[in-house]
């Protein structure tokens, strides 16, 4: 998505700044190029060494250095760049921003920009909250600089609150956004399934699986970002709603069914059923709480089938999207089941992971294979958001050739 990019990064001083080094990372998987200016503050937590490691280039730290500025090198930084984000930001660097000051590279090659600047703000909370810190914050804001975040959480002076840098994930989803300009998915219309059904046994208890709902909505996220117009179909989870995403909670497989073939009314593109439903449920459902008895050892429950989702969807005649994707979550045998899968539910991509490796349910990462009904790919590990970006990008090469 950020292939040809270029990004200038500056590092200030703070804590956070050794999140920036899993940014760098994140950014040069999106194929930026990325430049980075190490402050005096940011160099006393992270090496120019291992800034370029990462980003194999040259680190800039000196508004003096000769070599540079023989080239004006705080000018050309400043304008070669397509954006310049600061993460972390700390509150004296955006104290220089808002007042003019140049005092060293950073500031200096702030002031003599004229491309976009996005900001990341990192400091203990009552920094954050003080009024000087939160009046700089309003002026850069009118001076259409973007902020992203400051979170809330536990900080590492101890106090809890808000001040914590964004995580990277968060930073990259931002950095996407902003040249998303002309969004590949726009005008498209998107649904996706996520997170486990439950199945009623009786008042208290049903029969579900270990799904947390990340991938799917990470997914969901990330449709959203590229343009689409996206309905999310969600089972219980704990996790919370993706921004910019109508989501519908539902909890059986009979709701989840119904919440999405009422999405398919309006014409849909996509569908990405990433929701792990219940293949069963009981026959009956018990009025009251079954108790157990003393002299009762074992229960017996009659389960009887439930309608496949991906299945109908894929064979919809009327109402099918373009393209169909759907997840196969399996212990054994992961590419012929997910080709068959491929083929008995009528969908066009298939996802696949072997879910008996690793805790991949309620984990942060995951480790498919897509299988289309040409090829099969290996994608590796990698962070769930990840994996939604990457999904989201061959959507839109897809949708773009047919």
């Amino acid at each position: 998505m950020l292939t040809g990019k270029k990004i200038l990064l500056i590092i200030s001083g703070g804590i956070a700044a050794y999140k920036s080094l899993e940014l760098i990372r994140l950014l040069k998987k999106q194929n930026a190029h990325v430049k980075c200016v190490l402050t005096n503050g940011g160099s006393q937590f992270i090496t120019p060494l291992s800034v370029a490691a990462l980003t194999e280039e040259e680190v800039y730290t000196d508004l003096w250095s000769l070599k540079d500025e023989t080239e004006m090198g705080h000018i050309r930084l400043s304008r070669e760049a397509d954006l310049i984000l600061i993460a972390p930001a700390s509150a004296n660097l955006m104290a220089q921003m808002t007042h003019g000051l140049a005092e060293d590279l950073a500031s200096t090659t702030l002031l003599a920009s004229n491309r976009p600047i996005m900001i990341c703000p990192a400091m203990n909370p009552m920094m954050w909250q003080h009024k000087a810190t939160q009046d700089n914050l309003k002026e850069l804001k009118h001076r259409d600089i973007t902020v992203v975040g400051p979170d809330d959480g536990d900080m590492a002076c101890g106090e809890t609150g808000s001040g914590r840098m964004s995580e990277p994930e968060s930073i990259l989803d931002a950095v996407v956004t902003h040249f998303q300009k002309d969004k590949p998915l726009a005008g498209k219309r998107a649904l996706v399934t996520s997170g486990p059904t439950h199945e009623p046994i009786d008042p208290v208890r049903f029969i579900g699986n270990r799904s947390s709902g990340k991938q799917g909505h990470a997914i969901a996220k990330s449709l959203a970002n590229a343009g689409a117009s996206v309905t999310l179909v969600s089972g219980p989870v704990s996790i919370p709603d993706p921004k910019g995403v109508k989501t519908v909670r539902v909890k059986t497989a009979k709701e989840m069914l119904d919440a999405s073939l009422e999405a398919l009314e309006d014409k849909t593109d996509i569908a990405i059923c990433a929701a792990a439903v219940a293949d069963w449920k009981p026959a009956s459902i018990a009025t009251h709480k079954m108790k157990k008895t003393d002299k009762q050892d074992t229960l017996e429950i009659s389960l009887e089938k439930t309608q496949d989702i991906l299945q109908t969807i894929g064979t919809d005649k009327k109402r099918r999207p373009k393209l169909v994707i759907g997840f196969a979550a399996e212990t054994e045998n992961l590419i012929d089941n997910a080709i068959a899968k491929l083929e008995k539910k009528g969908c066009d991509w298939i996802l696949a992971n072997n879910v008996g490796e690793k805790a991949i349910f309620g984990g942060d990462n995951n480790h498919v294979h897509l299988i289309t009904k040409d090829d099969s790919e290996e994608w590796g590990e990698m962070p769930k958001d990840e994996i939604a970006r990457d999904l989201v990008t061959r959507i839109g090469g897809y949708l773009k050739a047919n």
